[in-house]
């Protein structure tokens, strides 16, 4: 019995210790207000020039975050000005940024 209940709280103890992060919508509602409504919107919708990305998947908008701080999109992009302002704005976000604007965007419809 008592090897059970060390069992237990050894496993317990290592959960308590592991690094856990949730992304945070509200926290990424305000951050989306500074760096990102000037271009994209309000409701993160875009326009004629400026393209949505409320309700772009999590997954898909951390990937594109990553291919602008890297300048991948950068050399592949239709519109050179506006690649060139994204890849500033995404070196300036943090990995907790990210994935703040990634739950928050992911919400919107």
């Amino acid at each position: 019995m008592n090897k059970i209940v060390l069992a237990a709280l050894v496993a317990c103890l290592a959960l308590a210790a592991a690094p856990t992060y949730a992304a945070d919508a509200a926290a990424g509602k305000k951050k989306a207000a500074d760096a990102c409504v000037d271009c994209h919107g309000d409701d993160g919708k875009g326009d004629d020039k400026v393209p949505g990305i409320a309700g772009m998947p999590a997954a898909k908008f951390t990937k594109a975050i990553e291919e602008y701080r890297t300048d991948v999109r950068a050399k592949t992009a239709k519109d050179p000005k506006s690649a060139a302002k994204m890849t500033k704005e995404a070196k300036k976000l943090s990995a907790d940024d990210v994935a703040n604007l990634a739950a928050y965007y992911s919400g919107l419809k």
